[in-house]
């Protein structure tokens, strides 16, 4: 059945992705009239409707389109998480409703804001805490903090939420880091020595330079990392994701990373040297000028 809206004030009946919704021409026309939503019930197009239940057909995802209701009806929105807001921006962009674009971006930049304002300490705090015999910052959010050149030796921050935080130059050594959450943390000339990261998830993060010694980072996620001209030396990289990082000049001698992924990382110019390297894929691997002497091999692909 093909009709022509609007044709009259009976309610319109909608089945988005399998969800069935009702509502009305005025409501789908009038707060956002230059949508898709308007143009299709603006009288100007066909639209095709089941000949037996006379619903309209729109293969979206139905599970949002309450909320396009609820806007179109009284231009709100409830409170989401973020990544529910991702799936309505989606949803909006897709029929073109700018009023609801608009807003949905402005509750996203709210809630960034939200959460760089619920850190639950200053650097000030940091640094009285530290002056204790023993510090503890397990599961505590501490993400967006400068907490550069500070004495941090021994802290046990696992679980904590650091991202974004800046550690540069401090001293870490032997801290606790096993999994935390520090997404595009910055590390630079830190020092880390026989640090634990495991199962951390550092992606992105930027350690250029840092003193990793015998550090601990089994299991953790390195994606996108920047190791450039580290001291990696005889650091535990089991199964560790090292994908697209970048290794360039790194010190791993006698470093072990049996089983870690290593596809698009760069490596030039990296001093593996009797490094453990065996059944380790290498193919998309940049090695380039790197120094493989007494390395163990064996199994690896390349």
């Amino acid at each position: 059945m093909v009709s022509t809206y609007p044709f009259s004030p009976s309610p319109v009946l909608l089945n988005i992705g399998g969800k069935k919704y009702t509502t009305t021409i005025d409501t789908l026309t009038q707060r956002e009239p230059d949508s898709m939503l308007a143009a299709m019930f603006s009288g100007r197009h066909t639209i095709c409707q089941d000949p037996e239940s006379g619903m309209i057909f729109v293969d979206r995802d139905g599970k949002y389109f309450r909320h396009i209701l609820n806007w179109l009806r009284d231009g709100v929105v409830p409170v989401l998480q973020e990544s529910e807001y991702q799936e309505l921006l989606r949803e909006a962009e897709y029929y073109q409703l700018l009023g609801l674009v608009d807003h949905i971006n402005a509750q996203l930049e709210k809630k960034k804001d939200e959460d760089v304002s619920e850190t639950e300490l200053t650097r000030i705090d940091i640094i009285k805490c530290i002056q204790t015999e023993r510090v503890r910052f397990r599961g505590v959010n501490l993400s967006y903090l400068d907490l550069s050149k500070l004495d941090l030796s021994f802290v046990d921050f696992s679980y904590a939420c650091i991202k974004k935080t800046i550690f540069s130059c401090a001293n870490l050594q032997k801290a606790k880091f096993g999994d935390v959450e520090a997404d595009g943390s910055i590390f630079q000339d830190a020092i880390l020595r026989e640090c634990e990261f495991v199962g951390a998830n550092l992606r992105g993060a930027s350690l250029d330079r840092a003193n990793l010694q015998s550090a601990n980072l089994q299991d953790a996620c390195l994606i996108g990392c920047s190791f450039g001209e580290a001291d990696l030396r005889s650091a535990h990289l089991q199964s560790a994701n090292l994908m697209d990082a970048n290794l360039k000049g790194a010190n791993l001698e006698g470093a072990n990373l049996k089983g870690a992924k290593l596809a698009g990382a760069n490596l030039q110019g990296a001093n593996l040297q009797r490094a453990y390297l065996r059944e380790v894929d290498l193919r998309e691997t940049q090695l380039d000028g790197a120094k493989l002497g007494g390395a163990n091999l064996l199994g690896a692909i390349r």
